[in-house]
């Protein structure tokens, strides 16, 4: 280190670092420039004076990132599942912990607003991992956002932080394009070449998901007593298989009962067994892998179809097409898939509403009835 013209101010590389005196002990902390120097170290001054100070950090990001995911409580009173732990971990070690370690070489104390920011543009420019063509999607970014201010939040109340770095800042991800595509949905007669070409052992599983729009998570981890297969057939959703466990919906939306056809009920009653069983299983049996359908059913029969696009969601989209197109209105549409928030539906389902306003012919009859002549003449 080499000393400035300021005391107690010294440059080390191309950072500033100041002391401070603390219940007798000298005390250190860096800047990034001289001024900035100058300040904090009047500032940890007079905090000490007021018996204010907080000692920030000295731990790297990563440090701080690794311990602190082992005990997150959540940020809500209902906690937080095994899986979301898994699924924030993964973020951590993926992204956030080499950006802030390796590609900034920051303490987490010495994260600002403006490395998140710096963040944002860098996770847009990182490929997809499950289609390394394209980048990271909008909501992908917002995640890693997520995680990060909640990171900092009990970095704050622990006494670690003065100030969390995402408090009051506004990120807006950039649109890449990889989740801002409207739904792509089958047509009927799309939907019609693909089941053609699925194995027939799996027509049903495939028909399963265009009749109900269940996400893959949820339909295969379906159970017997979730059907009701009585004279008003019904389906009730309660769980998703996410990383390898049974879990409740995210929302209060994605827990809902739906109307099964009468024909898909018939057959789903030939092959109903005990109560806690799988609806559907491999053809030995077990709990369906979802890689390993798309892998050998799903993809393969797509091809062969013509439609190389379509994914298991593909059929959820379609359903949403088929409701819309018998008259179904938003709100319906949005119970029947399990939206918390309708205008997420109008959103995503917009293209496939009629364009325009209509005509008016209705509203002869809805609002004025028939009119006679002299009525017309009297306007």
């Amino acid at each position: 280190m080499t000393k400035t013209d300021v005391p107690g101010v010294y440059r080390r590389g191309d950072k500033y670092v100041y002391t401070y005196r603390k219940r007798g002990k000298q005390r250190w902390g860096t800047a990034r420039t001289k001024s900035e120097a100058r300040r904090l170290k009047r500032n940890a001054e007079t905090d000490v004076e007021r018996g204010e100070h907080r000692d920030l950090s000295r731990a790297s990001f990563g440090e701080y990132a690794c311990a602190w995911i082992e005990h997150y409580g959540g940020r809500t009173s209902s906690g937080v599942r095994e899986s979301t732990r898994r699924w924030y971990r993964q973020m951590l070690e993926d992204r956030l912990i080499p950006y802030f370690d390796q590609e900034r070489g920051l303490r987490l104390a010495e994260i600002e607003p403006r490395d998140v920011k710096a963040l944002v543009a860098w996770l847009a420019m990182q490929p997809n991992p499950h289609d390394p063509s394209r980048m990271l999607g909008r909501s992908t970014i917002g995640y890693h956002v997520a995680v990060l201010r909640a990171l900092f939040a009990d970095a704050v109340e622990e006494g670690v932080l003065r100030s969390s770095p995402t408090t009051g800042l506004r990120v807006s991800a950039p649109n890449t394009g990889a989740e801002d595509e409207p739904a792509k949905a089958m047509t009927r007669a799309e939907l019609a070449r693909v089941l053609d070409e699925v194995d027939p052992r799996w027509r049903l599983f495939f028909e399963f998901l265009a009749h109900t729009g269940l996400r893959i998570s949820e339909a295969i981890e379906l159970r017997w007593r979730d059907l009701d297969l009585s004279f008003v057939p019904r389906l009730r959703v309660r769980r998703q298989l996410r990383d390898g466990e049974a879990v409740g919906p995210k929302t209060a939306a994605g827990r809902r009962t739906i109307p099964l056809a009468p024909d898909m009920a018939d057959r789903l009653r030939a092959l109903e067994a005990a109560p806690d069983s799988l609806v559907f299983t491999t053809t030995t049996g077990r709990q369906i892998n979802r890689s390993n359908l798309w892998r050998d059913v799903l993809r393969p029969a797509s091809e062969r179809a013509g439609i190389p696009w379509v994914s298991f969601h593909t059929f959820r989209h379609t359903c949403g097409s088929l409701l819309f197109s018998a008259g179904k209105n938003v709100k319906q549409v949005q119970a029947w898939l399990g939206h918390a928030d309708p205008g997420f539906t109008v959103r995503r389902y917009i293209h496939l509403m009629d364009e325009g306003v209509g005509d008016a012919d209705f509203l002869d009859e809805a609002v004025g009835g028939e009119r006679t002549i002299e009525d017309h003449d009297d306007r």
